[in-house]
């Protein structure tokens, strides 16, 4: 009977043309692993595949993940670890890499982007800032030997910590004990055409201040905003402002043409006592609304021209991360492939992952795909 019911409902969905809809996240994602209960990395690509989201940011190259996507759509960016720099200043020793982590998945696997460290500038390990550009450096003239450089570009992603200011937009500015290592890297940029990645977290100004900074204003909620008195705009939410600040501080270190790329942007849907506003009602917000944003293709106030390109953080919470509460809970789906909030479409008919089902081996099977299909037609 129930199969009966299925090929029925397939036929109607088919005839009526629904079939052909896809729902779409619109955004790329950041796949961290740093738990022990993920699901295995053949059921994340179906998952992946079922969301149509084709864009995955990695923070390393994990054979595994990289195999598990061969002949799919997926576009990667794969990370070097920050303990390889010091090792990457030899070029031997970055072309074995991209030979041993790269080159060998290429004729399957979409790799676009290798992000050499991850927030080495304004972080806690100042140590390594001198490494930085000259691993960089190394890494993109190991792909020039291989001939991959045209395939695959070579970027890092900065916190924004690097800024010493971010309001008013028009005057952002690099901390000045940080130009050192980034006019180089803007150097860097220009001449090889690859885009400045920088992590974005508006819910971080807010836990810290939620006495002065509106959680309507982090959250992309209707408010009164604020105005750039030098430039007259007007900003309606924060991440506009922070990303209008790392274009005029790129600016301000002459140069004019480098794309600025949101690498990491998310908000906890759970936190400690002290972590205001990590809830998962405004998780579920603040997703919605840049999901919904990032579907119009629209640009910040100082750059309307330039669509937003944005990976979320992140796909799913990872229960062995260190530190506070909400660093285990920027996920937009628990390890069981169960969405975490509403992101504007139906909840509760994403397919569960069950790791003893036969059905997820092949991935999705013709019933979850159906229900999934049904629950996920229409974004809100």
């Amino acid at each position: 009977m129930a199969d009966i019911m299925i090929r029925t409902l397939l036929l109607l969905l088919t005839l009526s043309g629904l079939f052909v809809c896809t729902y779409t996240l619109g955004v790329g994602i950041n796949y961290g692993q740093i738990a022990n209960n993920l699901p295995p990395t053949s059921h994340v690509s179906a998952l992946l595949k079922a969301l149509n989201i084709s864009r995955v940011k990695l923070y390393d190259a994990d054979p595994k993940v990289l195999s598990s996507f061969a002949n799919s759509d997926v576009e990667f960016i794969i990370g070097l670890g920050n303990e390889y720099l010091p090792r990457m200043q030899d070029p031997q020793e970055a072309q074995i890499w991209i030979q041993e982590k790269v080159q060998p998945f290429l004729s399957q696997t979409r790799i676009t982007c290798i992000t050499v460290g991850n927030e080495i500038l304004g972080g806690q390990d100042i140590q390594l800032a001198p490494y930085l550009y000259p691993a960089m450096q190394t890494m993109y003239q190991a792909l020039v030997n291989l001939g991959l450089h045209k395939q695959v570009y070579v970027t890092t992603a900065h916190s924004l910590q690097i800024l010493a200011t971010s309001f008013p937009p028009s005057q952002g500015a690099f901390r000045e004990d940080l130009i050192q290592y980034l006019q180089p890297i803007l150097n860097f940029h220009a001449e090889t055409n690859s885009p400045f990645l920088i992590n974005v977290y508006p819910y971080f100004a807010y836990k810290n201040d939620p006495n002065n900074v509106p959680l309507e204003y982090v959250l992309f909620e209707p408010n009164p905003g604020a105005t750039d008195p030098n430039t007259n705009l007007k900003y309606d939410n924060m991440l506009y402002a922070q990303i209008d600040a790392v274009y005029s501080a790129i600016k301000a270190l002459n140069h004019e043409n480098i794309q600025v790329q949101i690498s990491e942007t998310g908000w906890p849907s759970k936190g400690d006592e002290n972590e205001f506003g990590a809830t998962v009602q405004n998780a579920g917000i603040y997703h919605k609304n840049l999901i919904q944003r990032m579907q119009k293709q629209e640009g910040t106030p100082a750059n309307p021209s330039q669509p937003l390109d944005i990976y979320v953080f992140a796909l799913f919470n990872e229960n062995m991360k260190p530190g506070p509460t909400s660093e285990r809970n920027y996920g937009l789906f628990y390890p069981n492939g169960n969405p975490v909030y509403n992101l504007g479409v139906q909840a509760g008919y994403l397919p569960r992952i069950n790791y003893d089902s036969a059905s997820w081996k092949n991935g999705l099977s013709t019933f979850n795909l159906l229900f999934f299909l049904i629950g996920y037609l229409i974004f809100a």
